[in-house]
This record gives structure tokens, sequence and C-alpha cells, in this order.
């Protein structure tokens, strides 16, 4: 199979589907492998690095989109690589379809095999190519979260770990999954003042046990989030529902309930947010404020910090980019159920139920499609 890897163009991503060490392998079980030029820049990868492995380096994403069988990204595709993708390519990324008709639309309209990292489920029911992006998205939420809680940059003028006479921040996170635990840490570490809520009883009893004296664990439920949010300095969105939209936790009438200046970090963005008055936003613009509240949107966090991020993601995705190739479609899908709750889009057939249900769409048994 030839596997192509396009630059990122989504606004300061950085990160890279593929590292070197990878395109030695894929060689190896007899596979090209097309990279295009500095795709791996901004993760630390020079094209030589690449090409010291056995990768071919191409000048555009046009090469290698129209040379590839199967396309192999970080972020999805943007509404000017939708012409790129051919019929029956298998494309190979983070796709999110829940939050965008437009998205899902361009993808039907190629006839592609869309195969969505965040989907894919291990048998245990957990999603293994979304855990490492979902850990450093939680870890940095507190990062960002601190720098938009001091005065300049809009927030509220707090440090989250107060100081001796001063009490720390209040951090509260909806959802205690990947993203809140993470979150969680972080913050706790820092000295904040941490609540965590969560419907799920047996997911706060193994919080309540491996977390420090000054998290708290919270029943998640209207009521209760709306006292949590009127002595939040920082609010963090940590809300999963995999492949489906994110539900709305906090409304718009509900901010008028908290603190001006506050903030809000939406890390469930991409899923359509679990805030309201949240939207996407970039690296470069990324904070709006709504009824006096700082919000932070961007959908892409982690390729902030590509270094870190390419490397624990594609230590994930690697092994399922390596199938895919070895076996093609439709055999993966067949062969692999964790592959096979991947597959959201195959051509111009909605194969998931989540994508399907976000806007009402048609939606097809997988074992129908191909």
């Amino acid at each position: 199979m030839i596997v192509g890897v396009p630059k990122e163009i989504k606004i300061l991503e950085n990160r890279v589907a593929l590292v070197p060490a990878g395109v030695e392998l894929l060689k190896a079980a007899g596979h090209r492998v097309l990279i295009e030029t500095q795709a791996g820049l901004g993760s630390g990868f020079s094209d030589e690095d690449y090409r010291q492995y056995g990768a071919e380096v191409l000048d555009s994403a046009e090469e290698i989109f129209a040379a590839s069988d199967m396309i192999v990204k970080v972020k999805e595709p943007l509404p000017e690589e939708y012409p790129l993708i051919r019929e029956n390519q298998i494309v190979f990324t983070y796709f999110h379809f829940a939050a965008s008709l437009d998205l899902i639309e361009g993808i039907q309209n190629s006839g592609c095999v869309a195969i969505a990292y965040e989907t894919v489920e291990s048998a245990d029911g957990s999603l293994p190519l979304l855990i490492p992006m979902s850990e450093v998205a939680g870890r940095m939420s507190i990062q960002v979260g601190a720098d938009c809680l001091e005065h300049p940059h809009g927030g509220i003028g707090v440090l989250l770990g107060g100081v001796p006479g001063v009490e720390p921040a209040s951090v509260v996170i909806l959802g205690g999954g990947i993203v809140g635990a993470n979150a969680a840490k972080i913050a706790a570490g820092l000295g904040a003042s941490v609540s965590i809520l969560d419907v799920s009883l047996p997911r706060m009893r193994y919080l309540d046990d491996v977390m420090p004296a000054n998290v708290n664990t919270i029943m998640s439920n209207p009521a209760n989030i709306r006292r949590a949010i009127e002595r939040a300095d920082l609010v963090i969105g940590a809300v999963l529902i995999p492949g489906a939209k994110a539900p709305n936790l906090i409304t718009r009438q509900m901010l008028s309930l908290m603190q001006q200046r506050s903030v809000i970090i939406d890390v469930a963005v991409d899923q359509g947010g679990c805030v309201e008055t949240i939207h996407a936003t970039t690296h470069d613009d990324p904070i709006y404020e709504v009824d006096g509240v700082v919000h932070y949107g961007v959908a892409n966090m982690p390729g902030a910090v590509p270094k870190t991020s390419t490397v624990a993601l594609t230590n994930a995705t690697f092994r399922y980019v390596l199938e895919i190739a070895n076996t093609g479609f439709p055999g993966c899908v067949k062969k692999h159920r964790e592959i096979a709750r991947g597959a959201n889009i195959v051509r111009g057939k909605i194969t998931y139920e989540g994508v399907s249900e976000a806007f009402s769409l048609p939606y097809h048994e997988l074992e129908s499609v191909i």
C-alpha cells in the first residue's frame, strides 16, 4: 500500500501523523511512504530524517493525495483538502464529525473511507487513540487556564495555588474521564481547590481514592453544576460522548451565575462543546468574552506542544496504521472490531450512529456498505 502523510494546514497545527521510525517499519512491511515536504518540521523532524528511513518526500499535498492509497493525518481535512480526497481512498485521522455538518458533507461527496481516530474502540470500551491527546489536553487546560486567569489576559487576576494567607483558586471540572483526571492532577498539584463533577459513581469512587485531598468529587446534575460554577474561578469542560456531540451542561443563562472575568476552557469544543456559548477558536486568537466570562475554545490544543503530542499520538496510532496498510479495506474492518468502530463514513454512507444522530442523517450498518 502507498501511505501518504500531508502537512497539516490547520492554523498553528505543528503535529505530524507519522514519525521517521514509523516509516522504517512500514517500509519493512513492504509499503511505500510519501511525506509532504516540511510536514514534520514543527515536531522536530526534517525531510532528511524521513528520507534516511526510506520515505519519499514530495513537494505538495496535491501530489500526496493523488498518489496515496491511504492518507494519514492528525486533524480533520479542511475545505481546501476535500477536492483532493479520492473515491475509495482511506483517510485515517481525527474527524470529530459531530461538530461539523460541512465536514460530513465534504467527506461524503469525496466517496472515501473515513476512519476516525476518536472512535477506534478497544474491547474494554476504552478509546486508545483519543487517550494520549486527552492526556495532553487535560494537562494543558490548567496551564492555559492559569494564563487566562491573569489580569492582563482578561482574567479575574487569581493565582491558582494562592499564597499563605490567601485562598487558592476554585477549579471546577465537568467530566471525570481522561481529560478531567489529568486536569485535576495538574490543578491539584499547583494547589488549587478542585471539584470534579461526573455522572458515574464508580468513576467518582476511583477518583476519590487516587486524587489528593484538595480534589472533591460531586455528582453531576444541573443543580450541582449551577452551585459549582457560582464560586468557580476556572471551569474546565471535559465531557465526552464518543463520536457524538457533547451535551450543553452550561447554558447561556447560567453564565450570569459566574464571577465576572472567570474563565471557561472547553476541551470538548471539537465535539461541539459542553458550554452553549463556546465556539472553536485558534491558537493565534484563542479567547473571547461572553457576558463577562472569558471563553477559550481552541480545538487543537495539543498542537501547541507538537514535540510531545506527535510522539504520544503516534505511539498509539502506528499499530493501526500498519494493520490497515497490511490488510486494506474492507479487510481491516472485517478482521478488527476496534478499527470497525472507527469507520464513520464509507463511500458516502454514515456508518457511526453518533455522527448520524448529531444532524439527524441516515445511518447505515457498516456490514451493508462493505
